[in-house]
């Protein structure tokens, strides 16, 4: 069984105190900091570039987990890479045809990747790229705004992505994002993932540690 890793995701954090929010909910036990990057033009939401991540990166010893919903991602990697990102996750939907080489960048910045798909976007999608990656994410609501409900007819999917995983033999994590709850954490962990990325879930709650505590032993 793979570790199962509880990443806050940023977003739903207050951005007045986002150092603070960011040292208590990493002291609180979680494993991820989940740092959504919206351009504006992949996503119709904006919300905070490298200068972020880098000016964070002291408030906390988890991994950045930097996805990035913006429009040519390989032309801005180099800058989260050195602004202290530890894995950076690109869309397919962003890269199409460039998304091996994309991952490939990635990795030769010395951070580990990702590739990333939509919820109406097919797992064979990204069938040729997976042995780069060092993490998949699926996107359990569409990319942009959090709070969203989560769309349950993305669970049969984290099943297949969880065969194609197992079937290289590799430790790649499978990350799950949107809308997940104490509800249906269960079911998504229960489908494979191991990395459950809740923004409001966790952001809402006073008891961080509780409530970290939940959505991992759910």
């Amino acid at each position: 069984m793979k570790k199962i890793k509880i990443a806050p995701s940023i977003l739903s954090a207050d951005f007045a105190r986002v150092g603070e929010e960011i040292k208590a909910t990493t002291e609180a036990g979680a494993d991820v900091m989940h740092l959504d990057v919206m351009d504006g033009s992949f996503v119709k939401n904006i919300s905070f570039g490298p200068k972020f991540i880098k000016e964070a990166r002291p408030y906390s010893n988890a991994i950045f987990d930097a996805h990035l919903m913006i429009v040519n991602p390989w032309n801005y990697i180099d800058r989260f890479a050195d602004a202290g990102a530890d894995i950076i996750t690109v869309h397919y939907e962003a890269c199409k045809d460039r998304l091996k080489d994309t991952l490939k960048a990635i990795k030769s910045l010395g951070v580990k990747c990702g590739a990333v798909i939509n919820p109406d976007t097919p797992v064979s999608s990204i069938k040729d790229v997976i042995e780069e990656c060092d993490m998949l994410l699926l996107m359990s609501v569409f990319p942009g705004f959090g709070g969203q409900k989560f769309i349950p007819e993305v669970l049969p999917k984290i099943e297949e992505a969880a065969r194609l995983i197992e079937q290289t033999g590799k430790e790649i994590d499978l990350e799950v994002d949107g809308g997940i709850n104490k509800e249906n954490v269960g079911l998504v962990k229960k489908a494979g993932a191991n990395v459950i990325v809740a923004g409001s879930t966790v952001f809402a709650e006073p008891d961080r540690a509780k409530i970290i505590r939940e959505l991992r032993e759910i």
